[in-house]
């Protein structure tokens, strides 16, 4: 294979601090990124084929010759990590493949099934009450990301865990810290062994006093690691991965979608008019924003052919699923907000046996969220209207740092 010097490949992700942020890539972006699979260069100065395509995005990622582990050679990497964390993946079941994968995934997949997110949605109003009556109180003005965006799931995921939510300053900033790009590994490292340690004293809690409280991490500790089925390692481990993904995840999404709906008022007044078309709209919120926009990364294990490209063993492969969910091959008039539109094909979860597992309840929360805050705050708009708010460029999953609202 011809390998094109790294000066003559496109640099990805791309920087650039002037872009909506609603919109994941500006014109010129897209034309140079989108279209067949292509070669790219990484932060890291490695190499990785990039796929944009929405079917050739689901090939990737439902393909069986393509490892999310991030500790075997060559793994795609979009920042430097510490060698610890490279070999660290205790419990961390999205960096697992196979049998492995599915051992823990199984563990969790009925708590979130639809049917037991259903069962718990009056926990989620009433988690949303509480945080408008403190928007309420705050302002105006306020910054809705502070007040409502981020203590909404955090809340959530605390309760469901069995996480004291007193915490939370410790735990958001720690998991800031994981999921920025321009941390310093020894610093990304430390925030992680703090984490673990943290969320470690909790689990031996609960497992040495046999505790009968109906959270998930009691009953994982009761019901699994007692009979011998997961070690105390891996239930950390899952811990860490969900109290991170079911906070940070969905908080951006309600910034974001809040942003963008006080763009199109005639949309937000329709949440507090229809708001049984509020299912729709959020499928469609999750295809235009694609917080995860830097991609999914993936190495080949064997040769194989993606989009009619041939990566080879020991290749790099980014998946990125904001190109994908704008793919006009697959999306009518895929850059317009359609609040309308038939989205359920999108992949703002992924796709294949990686696939988001806590997505009904990420759902569930913007629905009730965005409902909520409409009905409440009829009158919302954003406080100042010049300039880009501020937002999280160097995240993994991308989001505003804050979002000044009036009412």
């Amino acid at each position: 294979m011809t390998v094109s010097p790294l000066t003559d490949l496109p640099l990805w992700p791309p920087i650039n601090l002037d872009r909506d942020p609603l919109v994941p890539l500006d014109a010129a972006e897209r034309h140079r990124f989108s279209g067949p699979v292509t070669r790219v260069r990484l932060p890291t100065d490695a190499t990785a084929w990039l796929v944009t395509r929405h079917a050739d995005v689901r090939q990737l990622l439902r393909h069986p010759d393509f490892s999310a582990d991030l500790g075997r050679p060559g793994f795609p990497l979009l920042r430097r990590l510490a060698p610890a964390a490279l070999g660290d993946r205790r419990g961390g079941f999205i960096r697992m493949d196979g049998v492995e994968h599915a051992r823990l995934r199984r563990m969790l997949t009925a708590e979130f099934m639809i049917r037991n997110v259903r069962r718990i949605e009056p926990l989620i109003r009433q988690t949303v009450d509480q945080a408008l009556d403190g928007l309420r109180d705050a302002g105006p003005p306020a910054d809705l990301v502070a007040h409502f965006a981020l203590p909404v799931p955090s809340m959530v995921i605390c309760h469901l865990l069995g996480v004291p939510y007193a915490d939370h300053e410790f735990f958001q900033e720690r998991s800031r810290t994981l999921i920025d790009r321009d941390a310093s590994p020894e610093h990304r490292q430390r925030h992680a062994r703090e984490l673990r340690d943290y969320l470690r004293r909790l689990v031996e809690t609960k497992v040495a006093a046999g505790d009968r409280t109906d959270d998930l991490l009691s009953r994982l500790a009761r019901d699994r690691v007692d009979t011998g089925e997961l070690a105390v390692d891996e239930l950390v481990g899952m811990a860490v991965l969900l109290l991170i993904a079911g906070h940070e995840t969905t908080a951006n999404m309600i910034g974001l979608s809040t942003l963008l709906l006080l763009r199109h008022p005639a949309r937000y007044a329709a949440l507090r008019e229809d708001p049984g078309h509020a299912d729709g709209l959020v499928e469609e919120l999750l295809r235009c924003l694609s917080i995860v926009r830097d991609g999914l990364p993936r190495l080949a294990t064997a040769d194989a052919e993606i989009g009619g490209q041939l990566i080879q063993a020991g290749e790099g492969v980014i998946a990125v699923l904001s190109l994908a969910n704008r793919d006009p091959d697959t999306f009518d008039r895929a850059d317009e907000f359609d609040p309308y539109r038939q989205a359920q094909q999108h992949v703002a979860f992924g796709f294949g046996m990686h696939q988001c597992i806590g997505q009904p309840l990420a759902r569930a929360e913007l629905r009730i969220a965005l409902v909520e805050l409409a009905r409440r705050f009829p009158r919302l708009r954003p406080a100042t209207v010049a300039g880009r708010p501020p937002t999280r460029d160097a995240s993994v999953v991308f989001g505003l740092e804050a979002l000044p609202v009036t009412w």
